[in-house]
């Protein structure tokens, strides 16, 4: 399993959301914690992607892409993300 920061969702944040939100501000569901998505702790394995809050370790988002080029897209953790145009 990979570790990583946030900033390896620039692109499938991009491609799902049409824009680069890893500067977006999120809020935790969890703990209320808030902060770029780009601190999230990242947790890359071959079954997908997982964004974990840096200070409680919930989920906040995940992302799975299949073989046939299908792709799943959740956000059970985040309880606000900032839009700015």
């Amino acid at each position: 399993m990979t570790k990583l920061d946030g900033n390896v969702l620039a692109g499938r944040l991009a491609d799902v959301l049409g824009w680069d939100a890893t500067a977006a501000d999120v809020r935790c569901a969890a703990c209320g914690a808030h902060g770029a998505i780009a601190v999230a702790v990242v947790y890359m394995t071959a079954m997908g992607t997982v964004a974990r809050c840096p200070h409680c370790d919930s989920v906040l988002a995940t992302f799975v892409e299949s073989d046939t080029g299908r792709s799943w897209f959740g956000m059970p953790g985040i309880s606000a993300l900032e839009v700015t145009p």
